[in-house]
């Protein structure tokens, strides 16, 4: 299965996993195609899955309730693992949406057969210290970004993170990760194309 493939690549170059202990994995994979818009967890349900995105984006965003208005915190896209980290690391009910930002398809891991794993396997629990920084280093990132850094540089970092964002996500929901107006990375976009 191809998939399987790419996900043993990227778990070769993330964690130098040999094949032996990615081969202990490959009974718990599944595959599941996502519509534009399907949640991959939603706001008070506990994440029980780590995906890896073979195609499409996802987006991690809350939605206020009294105005509906939605604040876009993380995107995942191709190649990425997909997680609602906070919720998935801690097994309590997640504060946000985490949902598919157009036609993606991921494989994914059961929580229960990764802890399974990490008794199992010493690459398999290096692994599990990887999402676990990984997620720490992705929100310490946003938050600094947002308390250091200019709207410019916030694009930049999330240019070098998604190269291919702009195929598929909305201006809306990009400006709304950067914390701006549609207008105001309109500008910002025309500035970077231009230099």
């Amino acid at each position: 299965m191809e998939e399987l493939q790419l996900l043993k690549n990227a778990m070769s170059s993330v964690v130098n996993m040999d094949a032996e202990a990615f081969n202990l994995s490959l009974p718990y994979w599944k595959l599941k195609a996502y519509k534009k818009g399907e949640f991959y967890n939603e706001y008070h349900n506990v994440c029980k899955h780590l995906g890896f995105i073979i195609h499409g984006v996802f987006r991690i965003y809350r939605a206020d309730d009294d105005t509906g208005v939605q604040k876009n915190m993380l995107f995942f896209s191709k190649e990425q693992f997909v997680a609602s980290y906070t919720s998935f690391l801690s097994q309590k009910p997640c504060n946000y949406y985490t949902a598919s930002v157009d036609a993606s398809v991921v494989i994914y891991i059961h929580i229960d057969h990764l802890h399974k794993l990490y008794r199992e396997s010493h690459q398999w629990e290096k692994f599990g210290r990887f999402i676990a920084e990984t997620a720490f280093h992705q929100l310490m990132s946003n938050t600094e970004g947002f308390l250091f850094k200019s709207a410019e540089e916030r694009y930049l970092d999330m240019m070098e993170q998604h190269p291919d964002i702009f195929n598929t996500v909305p201006l809306y929901h990009l400006a709304s990760y950067l914390g701006i107006q549609a207008p105001s990375l309109s500008r910002i976009r025309k500035r970077m194309v231009g230099q």
